[in-house]
């Protein structure tokens, strides 16, 4: 019981830390004129996913179960895609994806091929060489990492170049002027504190319920821990819809997923001395890795396709096939052996 109540006080600090996360979000994204594209996709996204990337150092550095960072990042990237069905949920307006632009279109194209790099590195590193350096670091998250950077340069340079351009979706620019960019900052910082804090304590956290409960740290990483590092997301991602900031919402998720395969992999690889990282890895990963693929597809499809007729009673196809596609993940990761 002790364990749950302790699980459930990191989700309830995190929630409330994640509340705060979007709105001075906003405020930089208008004060500094960098946009919501980009302040979604690198500032938000970093800071909501450092629970993950303080959760992975503790899982491997104190805990030494690199399967519960992993599965908690690959699980993460599931929920953040199922995050934009719940948008697609609260959004009145239609498919929330019809309404943004090719700025989001290609940082999802980039968090895919992260994500598909990762599974095939993994693979690699299990069946034919795992190329250790300095004896344990794998040569394959500092290539993840190298792709990262080159993601977020890209994302940078096409957001400048569209500068200036007509936004043509749903969003609305709201009026910070009773809101300086200092204490938006301070304020900003604060919650991305509150946020590593609890994160750090989520490893532990996680081992105890691997143990308590039976089940597998793979399993373990995959849908607990992977639900409460990826609050910051859905609570920042709701908060950014409501002020009507479109881009931000989507592309906090996206590049989420973009830091979770590029950074965190790669900084949980520097603290495991065992040996690398990927290497230790579950073939569970790899499997999931494959859903967060097939749901990136859908995101993609549901970006560029925008018929004139597109059914939808309570959530749009795409919203759907996200929900069904997330649990069918699920039962998938639990018949390869959950326990």
């Amino acid at each position: 019981m002790l364990v749950w109540v302790k699980f459930a006080i990191c989700l309830a600090v995190i929630l409330v830390a994640g509340s705060r996360l979007s709105k001075y979000g906003d405020v930089i994204a208008v004060k500094t004129g960098l946009g919501r594209i980009w302040v979604g996709v690198i500032l938000l996204a970093t800071i909501t996913s450092l629970p993950e990337l303080a959760t992975g150092i503790s899982s491997v550095a104190f805990v030494g179960k690199p399967d519960l960072t992993l599965g908690d990042l690959f699980g993460s990237n599931l929920i953040n895609l199922v995050v934009i069905a719940i948008i697609d949920v609260l959004y009145t307006r239609g498919p929330v994806l019809h309404y943004l632009g090719s700025g989001i279109v290609l940082a999802a194209i980039l968090s895919t091929l992260l994500v598909a790099a990762a599974a095939v590195f993994i693979y690699i590193a299990q069946n034919v060489s795992s190329l250790g350096i300095f004896g344990y670091i794998g040569i394959y998250s500092p290539i993840l990492f190298c792709l990262y950077l080159l993601a977020q340069y890209m994302i940078f340079r096409f957001q400048r170049t569209q500068e200036g351009q007509p936004a043509d979706n749903g969003s609305v620019t709201a009026n910070y002027d009773g809101v300086s960019l200092r204490r938006a900052s301070t304020f900003f910082g604060i919650a991305a504190l509150a946020t590593v804090a609890a994160g750090a304590w989520l490893g532990f956290i996680g081992d105890e319920l691997s143990q308590v409960t039976g089940l597998k740290a793979s399993f373990v990483g995959t849908i607990f821990l992977a639900i409460c590092t990826s609050a910051p997301e859905i609570v920042v991602s709701i908060s950014a819809l409501r002020m009507g900031a479109l881009e931000m919402a989507v592309g906090n998720v996206i590049g989420s997923n973009l830091f979770n395969m590029g950074v965190t992999i790669f900084v949980d690889d520097l603290f495991y001395t065992t040996g690398p990282i990927l290497s230790y890895a579950a073939m569970d990963h790899v499997g999931t890795a494959l859903f967060a693929i097939l749901m990136s597809c859908v995101v993609i499809i549901g970006l560029i396709f925008r018929p004139r007729f597109w059914p939808r009673i309570w959530v749009g196809v795409d919203g759907v096939l996200l929900i069904l596609l997330y649990f069918g993940a699920v039962v998938v990761l639990y018949s390869m052996g959950g326990f």
